[in-house]
């Protein structure tokens, strides 16, 4: 075994570090992860000897403690605008937002010490800048076990998967309930990089993998980098894998219990780091290396695939920005924006996946039958993949979107992710095109703080609103417009309408009391033959409302001008129109 670690260890880099530069990793002969304050105290080390690098703390997190960007600049320079103006392409790397899949953390250790330390290794930096984010969940590596990964092959002891809240980060970067997801927001828009690497561990089913990727969704992000994702990025990485002898598959999100069936490419929706960074056209990747595999093993193929990824972006950094220049351009001039995607089992790829025969025995537990995989039965097959998806639901953006100042939770998300806000300079009564929610199905559990809304309906009016002096006006011409369509129209799944930002229009203010309004009930269908005729189709067609004296008068109720309407009227405005009165 320490034969096999040596090897490992002695492929990472040309020679061995320094006894005094080695990371508690590595001190531990491959068995052990760094805590959060060995790994900020390495990374402290590395500031005050390297001129080239440079750590700070840029936010609080929910713990308590602040969150961190580790910065290599080969020319000194830590300016991200004047890094992006020299054209150097920024390759962002996260670690730790799950820290019980703390592999890199310790890989990242490591390489930002072998760029100092090699000089080929540091010709790689020349037009390319390296941000670190160490630890992103510090409350859950603080909270360290040995216990809660149950199917983990080590370290010995690791961080938890919620955060100080208990919330799971890689599902909060639309909502930002935690003080992280906002920081997040500051760095991430603040630094605007190219490329984006979120290191994780993969459970699911046994293969001979190691290492597994999940790129951002080729066709959710669409354009110029959506091909060059597809088409040159991806098997590029493959390539360099394939020869650093770690070979890589799709993340194993099977269409069936096991991997032969077929493998989904996977949805990564805005609530996930990739899926959020997709929204401002950076090219978003999740490693996860496989569970079951040793943990040395583990770090040593995170190592290899950033050195990849940081090979690829010294290589074609100018391709990517040329392709993220145009999509750029065309966002401010695009019509019709995509909501929703969804698999095309019509479009298939078929990949050859080394995996393990899937068998069945008596369980010891239940005696019922259960799965296993065969480690003694490789095999390589073709496999059918699954990465072609189709929009489900479009729409057409607005000239502005309109929102009432009193919606300080979803103005505050706007400002955290930078996106230009006007005010109106003066009270007035514009005629805007508003929603109303007609459906909507509910979670009836908790998912992560919320109970999320799906399946919206709406139908849309045009209505005369009352809007008074500090209301905001998004405009959108501008670099975040996919962000504020995803997160501002109430029928994409991350909406901020999804995520129960705007849940008070969902309840009645006013009512009637029935024994009052029968009379003015009777003089309304009396003075008004259409609400009558409207009221007899309505009893046709539902029996119930027939036998329900309270549901005819609610529904007379409902169509005259005591009923509110701002009851289910969705706050944000679509307009249309030309310039309005901002200041």
């Amino acid at each position: 075994m320490l034969l096999t670690l040596l090897t490992t260890l002695a492929a990472l880099w040309p020679t061995t570090p320094p006894s005094d530069w080695q990371t508690p990793y590595e001190k531990s002969k491959g068995t052990q992860t760094a805590t959060y304050y060995e790994c900020i105290d390495y990374y402290q080390r590395l500031d005050q000897a390297y001129p080239e690098i440079k750590m700070t703390a840029i936010g609080m997190t929910d713990v308590g403690k602040p969150l961190h960007t580790v910065v290599v600049s080969t020319d000194g320079d830590f300016d991200p605008a004047s890094i992006h103006r020299k054209g150097k392409t920024v390759l962002l790397v996260q670690n730790g937002i799950h820290p019980g899949e703390p592999e890199g953390i310790d890989a990242t250790m490591m390489l930002t010490r072998n760029l100092m330390q090699d000089k080929k290794l540091k010709k790689q930096l020349d037009n390319v800048v390296l941000v670190i984010i160490p630890v992103y969940n510090i409350g859950g590596a603080l909270n360290r076990n040995s216990h809660t990964r149950t199917n983990q092959n080590g370290p010995e002891s690791y961080g938890f998967r919620g955060n100080a809240r208990h919330l799971d980060l890689n599902r909060d970067f639309i909502k930002e309930d935690s003080k992280n997801a906002k920081t997040f927001a500051t760095i991430f828009r603040t630094w605007d990089p190219e490329v984006f690497v979120d290191n994780h561990t993969s459970n699911g089913a046994d293969y001979q993998y190691t290492m597994t990727l999940i790129p951002t969704q080729h066709n959710k992000l669409g354009g110029a980098l959506g091909t060059l994702l597809k088409q040159q990025m991806i098997p590029a990485l493959y390539k360099g894998m394939e020869k650093r002898k770690w070979p890589l598959v799709p993340y194993v999100n099977s269409r069936g219990e096991t991997p032969e069936t077929g493998i989904f490419g996977f949805s990564d929706l805005p609530r996930y780091a990739s899926g959020y960074t997709t929204l401002f056209q950076t090219l978003g990747f999740i490693p996860e290396t496989h569970m079951l595999k040793p943990f040395d093993k583990r770090v040593a193929s995170t190592y290899d695939l950033m050195l990849e990824f940081l090979d690829y972006t010294a290589k074609n950094g100018k391709a990517i920005q040329a392709a993220r220049q145009k999509d750029r351009a065309a966002l401010l001039t695009q019509q019709e924006f995509v909501l929703n995607w969804a698999p095309d089992t019509t479009q298939v790829e078929t990949i050859q996946f080394r995996g393990y025969e899937a068998k069945y025995k008596s369980s010891e537990v239940s005696g019922l039958e259960r799965l296993y995989y065969d480690r003694k039965a490789p095999f390589t097959r073709p496999v059918k993949f699954f990465d072609t998806f189709r929009p489900t639901l479009t729409v057409f953006k607005p000239v502005a979107y309109l929102i009432p100042q009193a919606w300080t939770e979803v103005i505050e998300r706007l400002q955290q992710n930078q996106v230009e806000l006007k005010r109106l300079s003066k009270d007035t009564v514009l005629t805007p095109e508003t929603y109303y929610i007609t459906d909507y199905k509910t979670s009836p559990r908790p998912y992560e703080g919320h109970y999320l809304h799906s399946e919206v309906q709406v139908k849309k009016v045009q209505q005369p609103i009352r809007y008074f002096a500090g209301d905001y006006v998004v405009y959108l011409n501008q670099t975040a417009n996919r962000f504020l369509v995803e997160t501002l129209e109430p029928q994409a799944p991350d909406s901020y309408f999804a995520w129960n930002f705007f849940d008070s229009i969902l309840g009645q203010k006013e009512y009637f009391s029935a024994y009052v309004f029968e009379d003015l009930a009777a003089e309304y269908l009396k003075k008004d033959p259409k609400l009558k005729a409207a009221l007899e189709e309505a009893k046709a067609k539902d029996p119930n409302l027939t036998k329900s004296a309270q549901a005819q008068l609610t529904f007379i109720y409902r169509n005259t001008p005591h009923y509110e309407n701002t009851h289910m009227r969705y706050p944000v405005a679509r307009w249309q129109g030309g310039d309005l009165p901002v200041q």
